[in-house]
């Protein structure tokens, strides 16, 4: 025996298929390749070939013959077939290499790329941890609300009060932040960030719903930061660059929102020109806001421990803030002495004294006189409280060591309208409420505890800013948990704020939001050092950055969403510039930012994106607890400081916080995410990622198929499961669509549907048959929009192929109980004859597995769901109890708008010696029980019916299949000869039901040929005269002369109901349901069978065989 030699030889990459196109850089590699060959032909080598001559026709798929790529890569000849589909090692590493070149899961991005076309090179990704990250979250935490709205909210909520929404709010980003960095370091995180994430998590209708939610706030962001700057630069930098200005107090508001509109929308247009030129440029400057931004910080910190030197002051009248403006004489009181010079004769002082030219000292009103007062005289009437109080300054910051914390530990909520007011002064007495003309300081808004969470958590939401830039990012696994360590340094600061503004400045200062008392100087900036001017720079460039970074980062997010192209409309914002900016999504995230800027208030437009972001971090955290609990192999986090119970416990806080900021809010924002999640569930298109909801489903449909396995479900329970048989024609298209549209009007039970088919062939030849059949019936099933599954399978026999389908079908307790199944169509005239012998076999099958059966005959008359029925009866013939299906199946289809108009009649038979007017009472109750509408009707059928009809019948069936078994007819003379029985059948038929009455006479005679079957086999035809009377006599004589092919009473009991049936139901246009008899056991006797159903049928348009399971389906009990 040969030996076996492994050669391995250096590898070259250019010959290796398809790796050469997608791997440009594998040819730098080496590699090895295992040779296959024999001892023997190794040394029958041609002797005159140097020593490197190669082996030529004993390798496997040796196609390279003598050429020098003949060792190449032959150690992999085993695989070499396969290498499309599975390529090497060190290919694969090397699309690893750069995770921007590998695909995202989704096949979707593989179909997108042309194989044969070269992309440009992008340039990678640089961004590091403090540009990347640091930098964005430090200038969205430290910005608008820290300087311009957290000392109001520690004035109005306390101290206490102040640390608890500060606290809850940073615990709800904390939380997130470790559920974020879970998912972060899960795996590649592309562009997308926050919207990456959930949408791979939970799905693309999560994912497009709340990352169009996360967008639109961060969008609304930028507007907020925008009026952020602009309030700063209108209130406290040029207070006189006011376009809009009002001499009545009432409208100074309305003025000042014009101002914020008309301003902010030229800071939008500059800083979205500034985002369009290149995001290069915004990186340039934030690091010079992010200077400004520290500076401003630790002038505060500093501030606190010198303010106390020179603290600005605060007036009040009695308990009442004075606004700082309205002193504008300098007088801090009601009136004033001055003195009053006499008038000098030639300008000159006389040398001698005279009395009367001494100066006199005179009183005369201030400027707040006149603003009480109804004129400056000292006589005007002026307002009570004005008379009965006097003035008195306080210090604004009286400094940590004065103990105004304790003034500042409890809530001082005011409504819209209050003065503000300092409850340690005392005031002589209580007046009527204050007039917005009176020179106080008021509450613009109402406040309270939930409205001041809404305004402040936009400040801890810089923590999403920086997942924004995910895809410009080094390496987003490595860099964003990083984040979550400053994070608790940003907390501490936020917490060590609210202390430190409580403990050093003065409540009425505190609540005061624009720092009317203190001279129109911003509240935070007294506190700096060494000039407010340091935090009025600081936070003007710090919330002009925040406002760079939200419109920098929000249409990389559109641009995302609209490139999964999982929102049709959203296609076009995909597109950008060639460097791959997203232009038009900064078009319109300018657009929508201009809503904002409209709104001009910052107090309104911070509580909507406060909705916005809770809803994203609600889902960033319900993402990651849900991957932890159904344990995915592919959740592999490097994080490993996470618990599903800190995720469910972050989205529980989440969820709070929404409904106690604004319950209203709340739910417009639940309204729009919902409204977003059914417009991709119904016309985006269909994604598969992998999300945590297809675990879930998995989970959950194991834990429900468990659960029905405990035991048989109860007849309460019962609908159909239903096992649709099809069958296709030779260009793979369904013979019978109107099965499966029958099969949907059934669906008011909401059961299992499965749509089955059977390819003949061999699986291994047949596979692509195979598939290209279950794509024809899933179109079918999308076009009659039935919600199922289809199976396909492949067998030698179609037979054999429907029972296995009938036997595999479902799981667990998820298994068809009910087939439907199409009648063989013209099986007399058919070719094949195997046609009518699998139905025959189906009935089989389905008796066997306990199943109900269901075929429509005259299918194609059927309505489909576009024609209704407008009237008719669906008429029901109970003849066998079969578990109650007669009496469902109607109820089942009239619950379809198809069927909903027509009526029903209930039919049963009654036999002599039955009482039929007991029978017709009983029937009733019972359909009562049953909560069943239908009208009741007993048919009596009389023993002298079965007569001439059925005997006639019955024979002429008998001797025909005899006849046609035997002659073998072609198929042009089957259709004559069936032709020929029709007509027969017809006189027959017209003379029995003539003669019915006629109980004692004997019909006419007929000349009926026949044919019997001998029992060598052989065959021959007579003619026998057959009498129309049937009697015992005669049918012992008939059952003794033709025993081969005897027909069952059963059978003849039907024949003899079928004048019945034709004569009441022919003009229900709607439907007749009747029993299905089970064949004969007997094979020989199939042909009779199908000829059996046929005449039962006949003259009946629309007629649907039921044939029971076995098991009740149906129950009078609740």
């Amino acid at each position: 025996m040969a030996s076996v030699r492994f050669t391995v030889t250096p590898t070259k990459a250019e010959d290796l298929p398809g790796l050469s196109d997608t791997s440009p850089d594998i040819s730098s590699r080496s590699g090895a390749r295992v040779r296959f060959g024999s001892r023997e032909s190794v040394n029958r080598s041609d002797p005159l070939s140097d020593g490197n001559s190669k082996i030529s026709s004993v390798y496997i798929n040796n196609t390279h013959g003598g050429d020098d790529d003949d060792f190449y890569d032959k150690n992999l000849a085993l695989f070499e077939e396969e290498m499309d589909t599975r390529p090497k090692v060190s290919s694969l590493l090397n699309r690893l290499a750069n995770y921007t070149n590998l695909t995202q899961g989704a096949r979707e991005h593989e179909e997108a790329e042309n194989i044969g076309e070269k992309k440009k090179a992008g340039k990678s990704p640089q961004m590091g941890t403090f540009m990347g990250v640091y930098l964005p979250c430090l200038q969205n935490i430290f910005g608008v609300i820290l300087f311009l709205r957290l000392t109001w909210v520690v004035g109005n909520a306390g101290v206490l009060q102040g640390l608890c929404i500060v606290f809850i709010c940073c615990c709800c980003t904390l939380l997130t932040a470790i559920s974020m960095s879970a998912i972060a370091t899960n795996g590649v995180v592309p562009a997308g960030g926050a919207y990456f994430m959930i949408s791979r998590s939970l799905g693309p209708e999560f994912g497009g719903a709340v990352g169009l939610c996360f967008y639109l706030g961060t969008t609304f962001a930028g507007a907020m930061y925008i009026l952020g700057a602009i309030e700063i630069l209108l209130m406290y930098i040029a207070p006189k660059a006011a376009i809009f200005e009002s001499k009545h107090p009432d409208g100074e508001g309305a003025a000042m929102l014009n101002n914020m509109r008309v301003y902010g929308s030229v800071c939008l247009l500059l800083m979205s020109l500034l985002v369009f030129v290149g995001v290069k440029y915004v990186n340039k400057l934030a690091s010079i806001f992010l200077a400004c931004v520290i500076v401003s910080i630790v002038s505060i910190y500093v501030g606190a421990l010198v303010s106390a030197f020179k603290p600005p002051t605060c007036a009040c009248w009695g308990k009442r803030t004075i606004s700082g403006h309205q002193l504008c004489d300098g007088q801090c009181s009601k009136t004033f002495l001055f003195c009053a010079l006499p008038a000098l004769e030639n300008g000159t002082m006389t040398p001698t004294f005279d009395p009367s030219l001494a100066p006199a000292l005179l009183e005369k009103t201030t400027y707040i006189w006149e603003q009480f007062c109804q004129g400056p005289e000292v006589n005007a009437s002026c307002d009570e409280y004005f008379l009965s109080n006097n003035f008195s300054r306080i210090n604004a910051i009286p400094g940590l060591a004065s103990g105004i914390i304790s003034e500042n530990l409890w809530s001082s909520y005011l409504s819209r309208g209050d003065v503000v007011e300092k409850r340690s002064l005392s005031s002589s007495r209580d007046a009527q409420p204050a007039s917005i003309e009176q020179p106080y300081v008021f509450a613009d808004v109402t406040t309270s505890f939930t409205l001041l969470v809404g305004i402040f958590f936009p400040s801890v939401t810089g923590i999403m800013v920086g997942f924004n830039w995910s895809g410009d990012l080094k390496d987003a696994q490595r860099l964003h948990p990083h984040r979550d360590h400053p994070r608790h340094r940003h907390h501490l600061h936020h917490l060590t704020s609210v202390v430190l503004f409580g403990a050093c400045i003065d409540g009425v200062a505190l609540r005061d939001k624009f720092g009317d008392s203190v001279n129109g100087q911003l509240v935070v900036g007294t506190l700096a050092w060494p000039s407010p001017w340091v935090i009025v720079i600081g936070s003007f460039f710090s919330t002009c950055g925040a406002g760079l970074q939200s419109l920098t980062g929000a249409p990389r997010l559109l641009q995302a969403i609209a490139k999964d192209n999982i929102i049709p409309f959203l296609r076009v914002f995909g597109h950008g510039k060639a460097n791959g900016e997203p232009t038009w999504a900064l078009l319109l995230t300018a657009l929508i930012a201009e809503l904002g800027i409209l709104i001009a208030s910052l107090d309104l437009v911070a509580p909507i994106l406060t909705m916005f972001f809770l809803m994203c971090y609600l889902f960033v955290n319900l993402a990651c607890g849900l991957q932890t609990l159904l344990r995915s192999p592919n959740w592999r986090p490097r994080f490993s400081y996470y618990h599903w119970t800190l995720s469910f416990l972050g989205m529980t806080i989440c969820l709070a916080l929404m409904f106690i900021s604004s319950w209203y809010y709340a739910i417009a924002a639940m309204v729009i995410a919902g409204m977003i999640y059914k417009y991709i569930e119904y016309h985006g298109a269909e994604k598969e990622w992998g999300d945590g909801i297809r675990g879930l489903s998995l989970s959950a449909a194991r834990y429900a198929l468990l659960r029905l396995e405990e035991g048989p479900p109860h007849t309460k329970n019962w609908r159909p499961q239903v096992l649709v048989l099809l069958k296709l024609d030779e260009d793979a298209h369904v013979k019978s669509p109107r099965l499966l549209t029958f099969a949907s009007q059934l669906k008011a039970g909401k059961g299992l549907t499965i749509v089955g088919t059977v390819v003949s062939g061999n699986f291994l030849q047949s596979y692509g048959e195979a598939l290209a059949a279950e794509q024809t019936l899933k179109h079918l099933m999308d076009k009659e929009r039935v919600k199922g599954f289809c199976q396909c399978i492949v067998a030698q026999k179609p037979r054999e192929g429907i029972s296995h389908m009938i036997q595999s079908s479902g799981l667990g307790g998820m298994k068809p109980n009910t087939v439907v199944m199409g009648w063989p169509h013209a099986w007399r005239q058919s070719e094949d004859p195997q046609a009518w012998k699998t139905f025959i076999n189906t009935v089989r099958v389905t008796t066997a597995a306990h199943l109900a059966l269901l075929v429509p005959k005259n299918i194609s008359l059927f309505p489909s769901n576009s024609e209704p029925c407008a009237e008719g009866y669906i008429d029901v013939w109970w003849i066998v109890h079969d578990g109650g299906m007669l009496m469902l199946l109607p109820f089942l289809l009239r619950q379809h708008k198809v069927w909903r108009k027509c009526g029903m009649r209930i039919f049963t038979v009654a036999q002599m010696e039955d009482n039929s007017i007991q029978m017709k009472k009983d029937l009733a109750t019972f359909l009562y029980h049953l909560r069943i509408e239908a009208e009741v009707e007993v048919v009596e059928m009389h023993d002298s019916d079965i007569s001439a009809y059925t005997y006639e019948r019955t024979l002429m069936m008998e001797q025909r299949s005899q006849m046609l078994r035997q002659m073998r007819l072609s198929k042009s003379d089957r259709e004559k000869e069936a032709q020929l029985v029709k007509d027969r059948n017809s006189m027959l038929r017209l003379t029995s039901i003539g003669s019915d009455d006629d109980d004692d006479t004997d019909g006419a005679e007929r000349d009926r040929p026949t044919s019997a079957a001998g029992g060598g086999g052989g065959s021959a035809e007579h003619h026998r005269r057959v009498q129309m009377t049937w009697t015992k006599e005669k049918s012992s004589q008939h059952r003794a002369m033709h025993s081969g092919c005897s027909t069952p009473e059963g059978f003849r009991d039907m024949l003899s109901m079928r004048p019945s049936i034709v004569s009441k139901s022919h003009d229900a246009s709607a439907s007749s349901c009747s029993t299905l008899p089970g064949p004969p056991r007997n094979t020989e006797g199939d042909e009779n069978y199908m000829e059996f159903l046929e005449v039962l049928t006949e003259g009946l348009e629309r007629v649907l065989l039921v044939r029971g399971g076995g098991s009740e389906v149906i129950t009078i009990y609740s």
